[in-house]
């Protein structure tokens, strides 16, 4: 039965037949006008519904033509009224009313449902089609009653184009949420959820990663490469489009309620999906529901994680630390390093339980070496941390990140022992433990100038690391010189003892000049770096007279050699015997360029030599004046003042006696090589 356009006045819903409605169904606040004969003719709970009002109309105009017969006289003007009004009663009995409670789907879903009554032509579509599949349960729309009905043509459209869809099957999934009761016993949320674990399980490993945004630029960056004279092509066009869907997917999986969510995570888990999966997931959820993940964006990236509240954000949070992947994923990088960073800051606000932060420290661990400085600077959220940043819960993560290098070098002796190749392993381990030796010593450089940093967590920190995880030292000494210029108030002992997290010998030559000068350093500690730098200069200028020696000899060499094997055609040996001019031309260059460098490593080591005789020179002074105060004052008394006065500073008498004999050795081996 065709039916004109509908019309909606207000919150009254007309069908303009050109008949008037004799039905008047109300659902929600929306009061349908409509005909019987074409709902029950799809519906069997409303041919019902009409049934029982109909006995039960008839029973009610058979006793008001009882009242009257026996009612007492009435006046003409009380007759004409009743007369009037039982003619508008006999028009109100005539239209059928229902009231439909709690109906699926609201007044949207009644609405499609009796466009369908009335044959008219409806739009299914993944948001809408599990509310309509309810409401046709509802109104008992099935084959047995009516061909074709409502029932089955939901259930071809959710089989045919919904579960074959990972998309269509999300947003079906999130349409359950108004309908959750019917949809649960109908069994479609267990359906969607199997769907959608199934087609993740299937999906292009390659498009799960983090993040979605790099993921974009990189297709971007690689699919430029595929213009042909300016012109776009279809491997640019398809790149770009399977990133976009990669976006669209997580944007959509992230709309679920958090129940949704928690069980479409335990089915994911129990299909044993890949953790690049399922971390994907949860970072992706986390980001849209959790202020803070982010600190360029501090702002809740939705309005509905604004409206949640503290509790239900801590919920979330300790839900999404829980179903992490313990393990370091292959889709681990700088962003999503970065958003565990930004997990880690929302648990110290909401105060989550401390076995979540261990599990995500741990995490965050095993992945250190993708991280930055900005990441690591943790502001301490408690009273009973006296430091600007938490340096205990960076110990801690690196503490997780050396008991995961040690898992990974034990893994490698196995294979080792196996018969493996374990250089694959070896080159993916050391870059990493240098780039965190090289992350931690500017971290060092950034919370050494807090006032209230004790020696002791600088230098647990300083020392934590192997020494393979720096090649030079310059990082470390331009973080202890930054501690020494913010702490000026520290010990002479504790000057010494934060001074010993450097290895002298790996300090640069730039390094050790500025050392060399530097007031700040205690006196021990500027002995050594002159003594490893005035090292370093005769281990150069040593290698370089090597090179400018062996160079002539093998031209000549090269030389000689070729000239002796060409003497068969005269072409040949011209050629060569270009060849070794030219070579030869090369090693007097080379020679000259030797020469001219070992002039200059020669006066830098004057320079470094006569440094080293001054302060020889001004410590045994020093002791003379020691010993001259001591004689004069035997028990002591007033002999630093006169010391300070005289020169205008304060040390103590064994650094000069600790340091005489290692310069006096220093000396007699520097004579005795010169004597050889």
């Amino acid at each position: 039965m065709a039916a004109d356009k509908p019309s909606s006045k207000g919150q009254a819903w007309f069908c303009a037949t050109g008949l008037p409605s004799d039905i008047i169904i109300e659902v929600d606040d929306m009061t349908f006008h409509l005909h019987k004969f074409p709902l029950i003719s799809k519906s069997r709970k409303i041919d019902q519904l009409i049934e029982e009002q109909g006995k039960k109309s008839s029973t009610v105009t058979v006793t008001k033509q009882k009242q009257r017969e026996t009612g007492n006289e009435i006046e003409e003007e009380e007759e004409e009224t009743e007369e009037y009004q039982d003619q508008q009663d006999d028009e109100e009995e005539d239209r059928y009313q229902i009231s439909l409670q709690d109906f699926p789907g609201g007044s949207d879903a009644f609405e499609t449902a009796a466009k369908f009554c009335y044959g008219v032509k409806i739009d299914l579509s993944s948001s809408t089609v599990v509310p309509l599949r309810c409401a046709a349960e509802f109104l008992e729309m099935t084959d047995e009653y009516s061909e074709d009905n409502l029932i089955s043509k939901t259930e071809r459209f959710l089989s045919q184009s919904v579960f074959k869809n990972l998309k269509a099957s999300i947003k079906a999934l999130k349409s359950c949420e108004s309908v959750m009761t019917l949809a649960e016993s109908l069994g479609i949320v267990e359906r969607l959820i199997d769907s959608i674990a199934l087609r993740a399980s299937s999906t292009d490993p390659t498009l799960f990663g983090w993040p979605v945004n790099d993921g974009i630029v990189e297709a971007k960056g690689t699919s430029a490469q595929a213009l042909w004279n300016g012109i776009e092509t279809g491997l640019r066009r398809k790149a770009l489009a399977r990133t976009s869907n990669v976006e669209s997917w997580f944007e959509d999986l992230a709309l679920l309620s958090l129940p949704l969510f928690k069980r479409l995570i335990s089915t994911l888990k129990r299909r044993d999906l890949s953790p690049e999966v399922i971390e994907s997931c949860l970072m992706s959820y986390a980001k849209k529901y959790i202020p803070g993940t982010s600190r360029s964006n501090r702002k809740p990236s939705s309005s509905l994680a604004a409206a949640i509240t503290e509790s239900e954000q801590r919920e979330l949070l300790e839900t999404i630390i829980s179903n992490l992947p313990l393990e370091k994923t292959h889709s681990s990088s700088s962003t999503a390093t970065r958003l565990l960073f930004g997990l880690l800051r929302s648990a110290n606000i909401l105060n989550s339980s401390e076995s979540s932060k261990a599990a995500l420290e741990k995490k965050i661990g095993f992945q250190l070496e993708q991280a930055t400085l900005d990441d690591l600077l943790i502001p301490s959220y408690s009273y009973l941390n006296e430091t600007l940043y938490d340096v205990d819960c960076i110990e801690r993560i690196l503490g997780y990140f050396l008991d995961g290098l040690e898992e990974r070098n034990a893994a490698g002796i196995e294979a080792e022992n196996e018969g493996n190749n374990d250089n694959i392993i070896n080159s993916s381990r050391l870059p990493a433990l240098m780039l965190v030796g090289k992350l931690i010593d500017g971290y060092l450089s950034e919370i050494a100038s807090d006032a209230n940093l004790k020696p002791e967590k600088f230098y647990n920190l300083a020392i934590l690391l192997p020494d393979q995880a720096r090649n030079f030292d310059d990082g470390l000494y331009r973080a202890v010189d930054v501690y020494l210029k913010a702490h000026p108030w520290i010990p002479e002992s504790e000057r010494e003892k934060i001074c010993g997290v450097l290895d002298c010998q790996k300090l640069t030559l730039e390094a050790c000049t500025h050392a060399a000068q530097n007031e700040r350093l205690p006196l021990r500690a500027v002995v050594q770096v002159l003594f490893f730098e005035q090292l370093q200069l005769r281990h150069a200028i040593a290698g370089t007279l090597l090179a400018a020696e062996t160079a002539p000899m093998n031209a000549g060499r090269l030389s000689g050699t070729r000239r002796d094997d060409d003497e068969e055609e005269e072409q040949q040996q011209d050629e060569e015997e270009r060849v070794a001019m030219s070579r030869g031309e090369q090693g007097s260059t080379t020679w000259r360029v030797a020469v001219r460098e070992n002039q200059v490593l020669r006066l830098d080591m004057d320079s470094m030599r006569t440094r080293v005789h001054q302060l020889e020179r001004e410590c045994s002074t020093m002791k003379k004046v020691i010993q001259k105060i001591e004689k004069e004052n035997p028990r002591g008394s007033g002999w630093r003042g006169s010391l300070n006065k005289r020169f205008g500073c304060k040390f103590k008498t064994q650094v000069c006696d600790s340091h005489e004999s290692t310069v006096t050795e220093t000396r007699r081996r520097r004579h005795h090589h010169h004597q050889e």
